[in-house]
């Protein structure tokens, strides 16, 4: 009977050798997840800021295609206008030519 206690005794030291090195083993495998973790909110974090930086810089160029999109409207007013101007100079130049008494007819 004492063999058979010695012996349970023993497996008992040697489980216990394997569950303190496995308790060893699960810290360090705490500190590393936690390590990671805090890695992973720095990450987040700065992805955070990355991404108010871009929605800032969508609204701006989105406030740029509206400006550009006005000057172009503004830009293409311009131009009707000039060629309208022009057409309406061309037909009184065209009105001046053809009601102007022509050199055949001045020497009659």
């Amino acid at each position: 009977m004492e063999n058979k206690l010695i012996i349970a005794n023993k497996a008992l030291l040697l489980q216990n050798e394997e569950n303190q090195k496995l308790v060893a083993a699960l810290i360090i495998a705490n500190k590393e997840l936690a390590f990671q973790n805090a890695e992973k909110e720095k990450r987040a974090a700065e992805l955070v800021i990355a991404n108010k930086e871009l929605v800032f810089q969508n609204e701006e160029k989105e406030k740029r295609a509206a400006e550009l999109i006005v000057y172009e409207i503004e830009i293409r007013q311009v131009f009707q206008n000039l060629i309208t101007k022009q057409d309406t100079k061309k037909k009184i130049l065209n009105l001046k030519f053809n009601s102007a008494p022509k050199k055949n007819e001045m020497k009659r």
